[in-house]
């Protein structure tokens, strides 16, 4: 028998998750000799992780990599006090030296009374979240989903010159939490992904085009679907010419929405509005949108690829909405921030690993749909841009909400798409673009952790030729 002895365990819905028994023990052996050191309170997190991702170009494989990772994370209380520190080390010594460092740090922190740790709850959100047929699937399967979606690509259209990359990607994770108030729980889940990027060219002009599809079940991904969207994105922009400058409807493209709203996403986190950097602070119970924009971050959505049943401390994954109809209801929270203002925890309490604590922020992360197709949109406009493509997010202020950024798309007239547009730009403030949004689309998509519809904003400048 192996050193890490494996066991499976039902959770429900005829979900069988395998689990690991001995890094449950080495998570409570860490709390208990934190306890013996001195700590009030302790916590201990062990991810176990392994990634693949396979690129192929012109056919044949180019890079394949597999990374496995593990280590665990211990948070301790001792006086008012927090420590922390992490190791790969998972052995009698490496977790000795792990609690000694985490007390050191925790006397030289600042004491801070709202510093605590989640107290246990009877039961958890039930959710599918690992497919046994990724880790099924051969490699040579995987590797095939790849070269098919650059098939694709190339047999859209002759003018698709480059291949940029044209890749496979899963994951496996593991987590486990315990903590000395009686937290002792794990689970594990999974994912698989398609990402494209190309070139088309034609004469002197040269576009770009992408597409992603990420999800939680392997045979769900569509790499024709994939390939031919990447390449319509490139080929469809070929002779784009900028416009002259003046005020129009725009009609953001799903992916442009989501870019727009990973700025709000840490404006609505309790951390951002304690420490005076959000948009939003003040601002609960108050209009900050337009009527047709609810926003919600929900981490036990079904099929999200960033869902789970507990969040980095343990508490129970939920669904918060946090605009409802342009007025704002309220922020995300971790324990901390929950215990400063007084209310619970939302379940947002994230760790990018095991080598960090739990901050506040985003889960599954969207603008809720409405009930116009895109199409119906588009129809409905006589001048406008459809923007497909934005340059310079990057710089767009957080804090502020001030942004001016590059755009392509393509230009509207009666309803119809007419002609590519590149070489304009736009301008404005994201609560006064929240306010001009007049339709919203019922095509959500989600680009990872976060989604959005098809949105149209009512007037906007656009900059182009003089």
């Amino acid at each position: 028998m192996s050193v890490i002895e494996l066991y499976y365990v039902y959770i429900g819905k005829g979900v069988v998750i395998k689990m690991d028994e001995n890094l449950l023990s080495i998570a409570e052996n860490a709390v208990t000799a934190a306890g013996k050191s001195g700590a009030g309170m302790a916590e201990a997190y062990i991810v176990r992780s392994k990634e693949l991702s396979i690129d192929v170009r012109n056919g044949e494989v180019e890079t394949m990599k597999l990374a496995d990772d593990r280590g665990i994370g211990l948070r301790l209380i001792k006086d008012g006090k927090s420590g922390f520190s992490y190791s790969t080390n998972l052995s009698e010594t490496g977790i000795k030296e792990l609690v000694e460092r985490a007390i050191a740090n925790a006397q030289n922190s600042e004491y801070d009374k709202n510093i605590n740790l989640p107290e246990p709850v009877q039961k958890y959100p039930q959710l599918d979240l690992y497919d046994p047929d990724i880790k099924a699937t051969p490699v040579e399967d995987k590797i095939e989903l790849a070269m098919m979606m650059e098939q694709a690509a190339r047999n859209y259209d002759p003018r698709v010159k480059v291949i940029e990359s044209s890749s496979y990607l899963d994951g496996e994770t593991e987590v486990f939490i315990v903590n000395s108030k009686g937290i002792k729980t794990s689970y594990n889940g999974a994912y698989s992904g398609l990402y494209m990027s190309l070139v088309a060219g034609e004469g002197d002009d040269s576009q770009t085009g992408f597409a992603l599809d990420y999800g939680l079940k392997i045979k769900e991904l569509n790499p024709e679907r994939v390939g031919k969207l990447a390449a319509e994105r490139a080929v469809r922009m070929l002779g784009a010419k900028s416009v002259p400058t003046q005020k129009v409807p725009i009609v953001l493209d799903p992916y442009i929405a989501t870019s727009f709203l990973g700025l709000l996403g840490p404006a609505l986190t309790a951390e951002a509005v304690q420490k005076g950097r959000s948009l939003f602070a003040g601002k609960v119970g108050s209009r900050v949108a337009s009527k047709h924009v609810s926003i919600i971050d929900d981490g036990a959505r079904p099929g999200g690829i960033a869902s789970a049943p507990f969040d980095g401390e343990g508490v129970p994954s939920s669904k918060t909405v946090l605009i409802k109809n342009g007025n704002l209801k309220g922020y995300l929270y971790n324990t901390y921030t929950a215990a400063k203002d007084g209310v619970q925890s939302t379940g947002n309490g994230v760790r990018s690993s095991f080598k960090s604590t739990p901050e506040v922020g985003i889960t599954n992360f969207y603008i809720e749909p409405g009930e116009t197709s895109p199409e119906d949109i588009i129809r409905g406009i006589d001048k406008g841009l459809y923007v497909t493509e934005v340059m310079g997010m990057h710089t767009a202020n957080p804090i502020s909400g001030d942004f001016s950024l590059g755009a392509a798309g393509l230009w509207i007239e009666n309803g119809e798409f007419t002609r590519a547009v590149r070489g304009v730009a736009i301008a404005g403030n994201v609560m006064e673009l929240l306010q001009s949004i007049d339709m919203v689309g019922s095509d959500l998509q989600f680009f990872g952790s976060k989604g959005a519809p098809t949105i149209r904003v009512s007037q906007m400048t656009v900059s182009g030729k003089q």
